[in-house]
Protein backbone atom coordinates (compact mmCIF):
# COMPACT_ATOMS: atom_id res chain seq x y z
CA UNK A 1 0.00 0.00 0.00
CA UNK A 2 2.87 2.67 0.81
CA UNK A 3 4.65 1.64 -2.46
CA UNK A 4 1.29 2.45 -4.16
CA UNK A 5 0.68 5.46 -2.40
CA UNK A 6 4.25 6.81 -3.40
CA UNK A 7 3.67 5.55 -6.63
CA UNK A 8 0.75 7.83 -7.25
CA UNK A 9 2.53 10.80 -5.42
CA UNK A 10 5.31 10.56 -7.65
CA UNK A 11 3.28 10.71 -10.45
CA UNK A 12 0.93 13.34 -9.57
CA UNK A 13 4.04 15.34 -9.03
CA UNK A 14 5.74 14.96 -11.98
CA UNK A 15 2.60 15.54 -13.81
CA UNK A 16 2.14 19.09 -12.11
CA UNK A 17 5.69 19.94 -12.61
CA UNK A 18 5.33 19.39 -16.33
CA UNK A 19 1.71 21.05 -15.84
CA UNK A 20 1.75 24.32 -13.64
CA UNK A 21 5.64 24.98 -13.75
CA UNK A 22 5.24 27.42 -17.11
CA UNK A 23 4.58 24.08 -19.45
CA UNK A 24 2.04 26.87 -21.30
CA UNK A 25 -0.62 24.52 -23.13
CA UNK A 26 1.72 21.00 -22.69
CA UNK A 27 4.24 22.21 -25.30
CA UNK A 28 6.81 19.38 -25.71
CA UNK A 29 9.22 17.44 -28.53
CA UNK A 30 7.59 15.11 -30.97
CA UNK A 31 10.72 12.59 -30.24
CA UNK A 32 14.02 13.31 -28.45
CA UNK A 33 16.89 10.82 -27.97
CA UNK A 34 19.21 11.46 -24.95
CA UNK A 35 22.32 9.66 -24.83
CA UNK A 36 25.85 10.10 -22.29
CA UNK A 37 28.47 11.63 -23.69
CA UNK A 38 31.77 10.40 -22.53
CA UNK A 39 34.47 12.14 -24.62
CA UNK A 40 35.86 14.15 -20.69
CA UNK A 41 35.37 17.62 -22.69
CA UNK A 42 34.01 20.54 -20.50
CA UNK A 43 32.49 22.56 -22.37
CA UNK A 44 28.80 22.08 -23.59
CA UNK A 45 26.37 23.86 -25.53
CA UNK A 46 22.34 24.07 -26.78
CA UNK A 47 21.09 25.24 -29.69
CA UNK A 48 17.95 25.77 -31.76
CA UNK A 49 18.14 24.61 -35.14
CA UNK A 50 15.95 24.99 -37.84
CA UNK A 51 13.23 22.74 -38.88
CA UNK A 52 11.66 21.95 -35.30
CA UNK A 53 15.21 20.79 -33.76
CA UNK A 54 16.90 21.02 -30.75
CA UNK A 55 20.22 20.02 -29.58
CA UNK A 56 22.51 19.96 -26.73
CA UNK A 57 26.35 18.35 -26.71
CA UNK A 58 28.22 17.54 -24.11
CA UNK A 59 25.49 19.85 -22.01
CA UNK A 60 24.85 19.05 -18.27
CA UNK A 61 21.17 18.37 -16.66
CA UNK A 62 22.03 21.68 -14.70
CA UNK A 63 22.58 23.39 -18.18
CA UNK A 64 19.45 21.98 -19.36
CA UNK A 65 17.45 23.34 -16.08
CA UNK A 66 18.84 26.73 -16.32
CA UNK A 67 17.41 27.13 -19.77
CA UNK A 68 14.06 25.58 -18.75
CA UNK A 69 13.17 26.97 -15.93
CA UNK A 70 14.96 30.92 -16.50
CA UNK A 71 17.04 30.78 -13.36
CA UNK A 72 20.34 31.62 -12.31
CA UNK A 73 22.41 29.15 -11.33
CA UNK A 74 22.63 29.70 -7.61
CA UNK A 75 18.75 29.14 -7.57
CA UNK A 76 19.35 25.68 -7.97
CA UNK A 77 18.76 24.28 -4.53
CA UNK A 78 19.01 19.84 -3.98
CA UNK A 79 20.37 18.53 -6.63
CA UNK A 80 22.45 15.34 -6.64
CA UNK A 81 26.31 16.03 -7.93
CA UNK A 82 25.78 14.13 -10.85
CA UNK A 83 22.98 16.83 -12.29
CA UNK A 84 26.29 19.45 -12.17
CA UNK A 85 28.98 16.60 -13.48
CA UNK A 86 27.77 14.18 -15.67
CA UNK A 87 26.95 15.07 -20.03
CA UNK A 88 24.54 14.39 -22.20
CA UNK A 89 23.88 14.43 -25.87
CA UNK A 90 20.31 15.14 -26.99
CA UNK A 91 18.63 15.22 -30.54
CA UNK A 92 15.06 16.53 -30.16
CA UNK A 93 12.34 17.33 -33.09
CA UNK A 94 9.18 19.06 -32.46
CA UNK A 95 5.74 19.55 -34.41
CA UNK A 96 6.97 23.38 -35.88
CA UNK A 97 10.03 25.31 -35.42
CA UNK A 98 11.45 25.77 -31.71
CA UNK A 99 11.83 29.31 -30.98
CA UNK A 100 12.88 30.87 -28.12
CA UNK A 101 9.32 31.51 -26.68
CA UNK A 102 8.60 27.93 -26.56
CA UNK A 103 11.80 26.32 -25.58
CA UNK A 104 11.77 26.53 -21.50
CA UNK A 105 8.15 24.53 -21.74
CA UNK A 106 9.66 22.03 -24.18
CA UNK A 107 12.48 21.26 -21.69
CA UNK A 108 10.51 21.55 -18.84
CA UNK A 109 8.37 18.51 -20.72
CA UNK A 110 11.60 16.26 -21.60
CA UNK A 111 13.36 16.81 -18.60
CA UNK A 112 9.94 15.69 -16.40
CA UNK A 113 9.35 12.44 -19.21
CA UNK A 114 13.09 12.01 -19.42
CA UNK A 115 15.30 12.49 -16.48
CA UNK A 116 11.65 12.21 -14.12
CA UNK A 117 12.53 15.72 -12.68
CA UNK A 118 10.21 17.22 -10.28
CA UNK A 119 10.48 20.67 -8.75
CA UNK A 120 9.30 22.91 -6.55
CA UNK A 121 8.90 26.66 -5.91
CA UNK A 122 10.39 28.13 -2.43
CA UNK A 123 12.12 31.31 -0.63
CA UNK A 124 15.95 30.31 0.96
CA UNK A 125 18.40 32.31 2.07
CA UNK A 126 20.82 32.45 -0.88
CA UNK A 127 24.38 33.23 -1.57
CA UNK A 128 24.54 36.80 -2.93
CA UNK A 129 26.75 39.98 -3.74
CA UNK A 130 26.89 43.12 -2.63
CA UNK A 131 28.15 45.92 -4.01
CA UNK A 132 29.90 48.17 -1.14
CA UNK A 133 32.91 50.48 -1.59
CA UNK A 134 36.38 49.13 -1.26
CA UNK A 135 38.06 52.35 0.39
CA UNK A 136 37.11 53.73 3.95
CA UNK A 137 37.55 56.90 2.44
CA UNK A 138 35.14 56.43 -0.40
CA UNK A 139 37.63 57.69 -3.24
CA UNK A 140 36.17 55.87 -6.14
CA UNK A 141 38.76 53.84 -8.62
CA UNK A 142 40.07 55.39 -11.81
CA UNK A 143 37.23 54.16 -14.25
CA UNK A 144 34.45 55.17 -12.12
CA UNK A 145 33.81 58.87 -12.88
CA UNK A 146 31.07 61.03 -12.01
CA UNK A 147 29.36 62.16 -14.66
CA UNK A 148 27.41 65.70 -15.05
CA UNK A 149 25.48 64.70 -18.32
CA UNK A 150 22.20 65.21 -18.02
CA UNK A 151 20.00 62.40 -19.76
CA UNK A 152 16.70 63.50 -20.35
CA UNK A 153 17.82 66.88 -22.15
CA UNK A 154 19.67 64.32 -24.26
CA UNK A 155 16.74 62.20 -24.77
CA UNK A 156 14.61 65.01 -25.77
CA UNK A 157 17.19 66.67 -28.12
CA UNK A 158 17.71 63.81 -29.34
CA UNK A 159 14.09 63.08 -30.28
CA UNK A 160 13.28 66.77 -31.40
CA UNK A 161 16.76 67.05 -33.42
CA UNK A 162 17.23 63.53 -34.81
CA UNK A 163 14.39 61.37 -34.47
CA UNK A 164 15.46 59.86 -31.54
CA UNK A 165 19.01 58.96 -32.92
CA UNK A 166 22.19 58.99 -30.45
CA UNK A 167 24.75 61.82 -30.65
CA UNK A 168 27.46 61.72 -32.47
CA UNK A 169 30.27 61.01 -31.09
CA UNK A 170 34.27 60.57 -31.61
CA UNK A 171 35.69 57.64 -33.20
CA UNK A 172 36.24 54.88 -29.84
CA UNK A 173 34.04 57.22 -27.51
CA UNK A 174 30.59 55.87 -26.89
CA UNK A 175 27.55 57.76 -26.55
CA UNK A 176 26.08 59.16 -23.20
CA UNK A 177 23.43 57.62 -21.42
CA UNK A 178 24.44 54.36 -22.62
CA UNK A 179 25.54 50.43 -21.63
CA UNK A 180 27.75 48.41 -23.98
CA UNK A 181 30.28 45.44 -24.29
CA UNK A 182 33.37 45.38 -26.39
CA UNK A 183 33.89 41.54 -26.03
CA UNK A 184 33.69 38.69 -23.52
CA UNK A 185 35.33 40.89 -20.76
CA UNK A 186 34.98 44.42 -21.28
CA UNK A 187 32.07 46.49 -20.37
CA UNK A 188 31.56 50.74 -20.44
CA UNK A 189 28.92 52.84 -19.20
CA UNK A 190 28.02 56.40 -19.66
CA UNK A 191 25.93 58.99 -17.52
CA UNK A 192 24.46 55.73 -15.81
CA UNK A 193 23.55 55.31 -11.85
CA UNK A 194 24.43 52.39 -10.07
CA UNK A 195 21.43 50.75 -10.09
CA UNK A 196 21.29 50.24 -13.56
CA UNK A 197 24.60 48.00 -13.45
CA UNK A 198 23.34 45.76 -10.90
CA UNK A 199 21.78 43.25 -13.80
CA UNK A 200 25.31 43.49 -15.81
CA UNK A 201 27.29 42.04 -12.44
CA UNK A 202 24.63 39.47 -11.75
CA UNK A 203 25.14 37.71 -14.87
CA UNK A 204 28.81 37.93 -14.94
CA UNK A 205 28.89 36.27 -11.19
CA UNK A 206 26.10 34.21 -11.25
CA UNK A 207 24.40 35.66 -8.34
CA UNK A 208 21.87 38.17 -7.59
CA UNK A 209 23.74 41.65 -6.72
CA UNK A 210 22.22 44.42 -4.40
CA UNK A 211 23.79 48.19 -4.14
CA UNK A 212 25.26 48.96 -0.57
CA UNK A 213 27.50 51.57 -2.04
CA UNK A 214 25.65 54.34 -1.40
CA UNK A 215 27.00 56.18 -4.30
CA UNK A 216 24.25 58.89 -5.76
CA UNK A 217 23.79 60.02 -9.11
CA UNK A 218 25.61 59.17 -12.35
CA UNK A 219 28.64 57.62 -13.72
CA UNK A 220 30.94 56.91 -16.35
CA UNK A 221 32.65 53.64 -16.17
CA UNK A 222 35.08 51.41 -18.12
CA UNK A 223 35.67 47.87 -17.01
CA UNK A 224 38.37 45.64 -18.39
CA UNK A 225 38.09 41.94 -16.96
CA UNK A 226 39.23 38.18 -17.55
CA UNK A 227 35.76 35.89 -17.38
CA UNK A 228 35.88 33.21 -14.92
CA UNK A 229 36.65 29.81 -18.03
CA UNK A 230 33.54 28.36 -16.38
CA UNK A 231 31.13 31.08 -16.92
CA UNK A 232 28.34 31.02 -19.21
CA UNK A 233 28.92 34.02 -20.73
CA UNK A 234 32.10 32.02 -22.90
CA UNK A 235 29.41 29.32 -24.11
CA UNK A 236 27.50 31.80 -25.62
CA UNK A 237 29.84 34.48 -27.09
CA UNK A 238 29.76 35.47 -30.81
CA UNK A 239 32.39 34.27 -32.98
CA UNK A 240 33.84 37.41 -33.78
CA UNK A 241 33.59 38.32 -30.07
CA UNK A 242 36.95 40.17 -28.97
CA UNK A 243 39.75 37.76 -27.44
CA UNK A 244 40.07 37.02 -23.47
CA UNK A 245 42.91 37.96 -22.38
CA UNK A 246 44.44 35.05 -20.09
CA UNK A 247 46.29 36.90 -18.23
CA UNK A 248 44.05 39.78 -17.31
CA UNK A 249 42.10 40.16 -13.41
CA UNK A 250 38.97 38.36 -12.47
CA UNK A 251 35.86 40.51 -12.19
CA UNK A 252 36.20 40.56 -7.98
CA UNK A 253 39.84 42.17 -8.83
CA UNK A 254 38.46 44.30 -11.73
CA UNK A 255 36.46 45.71 -9.59
CA UNK A 256 38.18 46.55 -7.05
CA UNK A 257 40.94 48.18 -8.73
CA UNK A 258 39.17 49.88 -11.11
CA UNK A 259 36.54 50.53 -10.06
CA UNK A 260 37.29 51.24 -6.04
CA UNK A 261 34.70 49.22 -5.25
CA UNK A 262 34.09 45.35 -3.86
CA UNK A 263 31.64 42.80 -4.39
CA UNK A 264 31.31 40.87 -0.92
CA UNK A 265 29.68 37.67 -0.29
CA UNK A 266 26.42 37.93 1.56
CA UNK A 267 23.05 36.22 1.81
CA UNK A 268 19.19 36.69 1.09
CA UNK A 269 15.94 35.06 0.85
CA UNK A 270 15.29 34.92 -2.49
CA UNK A 271 13.13 32.27 -4.98
CA UNK A 272 14.83 29.16 -5.26
CA UNK A 273 13.87 26.03 -7.79
CA UNK A 274 14.12 23.45 -5.38
CA UNK A 275 14.39 19.55 -6.75
CA UNK A 276 12.55 17.03 -5.17
CA UNK A 277 13.17 14.06 -7.40
CA UNK A 278 15.18 13.88 -10.53
CA UNK A 279 16.62 10.42 -12.07
CA UNK A 280 19.20 9.72 -15.10
CA UNK A 281 17.84 8.56 -18.21
CA UNK A 282 18.25 5.07 -19.57
CA UNK A 283 20.10 5.03 -23.03
CA UNK A 284 17.81 4.75 -25.90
Amino acid sequence: MRLNRCRWTCAIAAYLTAGLFGQNGGQSFEVASVKRNNSGEQGGRTQIQPAGRFTAVNATVRQLILRAYEVQDFQIVGEPKWVNSDRFDIEARAEGEVTPARLPAMLKSLLAERFKLVVHNDTRDLPIYALVLARKDGRLGPKLRVSTVDCDAVAEEALSTRNGAPPPVAPGERPPCSIGFGGMGQMAARSKPISQLLPFFSQVTQRTVTDRTGLKGSFDIDLTWTPDPSSPLLETAPPDAAPVDPNGPSIFTAVQEQLGLKLESAKAPLPALVIDRIEAPTAN
